[in-house]
């Protein structure tokens, strides 16, 4: 299994969050396109919900954690090292990378998420059952290599 597609609900909140946390490694360097999600102040989108292309694992779960957002589009990318990132498109890109994990949003609701661990997909798996969302499936090694890993194509 390569990873698992599932459906959030379109609200304000700490999405990222409650998908990645307690799972991911904390170690690991986030590769962030600065597409569009945004923090969420008093009920309003205010600025860009990342500043930075780059975080290391504690500040990014720090930030996903304190942060009230809106995810319109993300495309986030884990590596083991800040040396090792590199751009991932495809899926022969995320496999013949370090990358370990590659998640994306796309019109708010809709999460891709690949990893290289099994044990990770498992428990991804089963947070995205806890947390309610639905539609959850997951991704084989029969789905097509050409999928895109990122928003913007």
């Amino acid at each position: 299994m390569r990873g698992l597609f599932f459906e959030i609900k379109n609200v304000f909140g700490k999405q990222l969050s409650n998908i990645l946390k307690g799972i991911v490694d904390p170690s690991w360097f986030w590769s962030i396109d600065l597409v569009e999600s945004y923090r969420v102040e008093n009920g309003k989108l205010t600025v860009p919900l990342f500043d930075e292309t780059i975080m290391d694992g504690q500040s990014f779960l720090n930030h996903i954690s304190d942060v009230e957002s809106y995810l319109i589009f993300t495309d986030i990318k884990a590596f083991p090292t800040k040396e090792s990132i590199v751009e991932v498109k495809v899926y022969e890109d995320f496999k013949n990378s370090s990358c370990q994990l590659s998640l994306i949003v796309v019109d708010q609701v809709y999460v891709w998420i690949l990893a290289k661990d099994q044990q990770l997909i498992q428990n991804l798996i089963k947070c995205a059952e806890a947390n309610g969302y639905t539609n959850i499936k997951a991704i084989s090694d029969g789905d097509d290599d050409n999928t895109i890993l990122n928003v913007w194509g």
